[in-house]
């Protein structure tokens, strides 16, 4: 009837584990914030500049497509650079999550971080 309690004398020490993770995540949150990624297309004709957690902070546009008004293309390019901008902030995140690991394996953390980063391993069991 008793049997799980002698683990509830490791909860203290598994709570203080969790705030210090948490401590962890809010600065790792924070410094994110300050590192910057940018992603072009069109081989720089339009760039998009992103923090580490993938808020857009600025986009550049080449004034020659302004002046060609080339309405469509600065549309298709857009979207391309940002979603390039996406992918290295996504990476930002995923190596910041790593470094709180330590580089210990933790269930399920790899296949988390590479869904994170786009990077989804080959499944060849098909």
């Amino acid at each position: 009837m008793f049997k799980g309690l002698g683990n509830l004398a490791n909860l203290p020490a598994l709570l203080k584990q969790a705030q210090e993770m948490g401590t962890k995540m809010q600065a790792i949150g924070e410094e994110l914030k300050t590192k910057r990624a940018t992603g072009s297309a069109g081989g720089g004709l339009v760039e998009v500049e992103v923090n580490g957690v993938g808020e857009v902070l600025a986009v550049r546009i080449d004034p020659s497509l302004i002046a060609k008004q080339d309405r469509e293309m600065i549309e298709d390019l857009l979207p391309a650079a940002c979603n390039a901008a996406a992918q290295k902030a996504k990476q930002l995140h995923a190596e910041a999550m790593t470094s709180i690991t330590g580089g210990m394996p933790l269930a399920g953390l790899e296949d988390a971080l590479s869904q994170l980063s786009g990077n989804v391993p080959d499944d060849d069991s098909k």
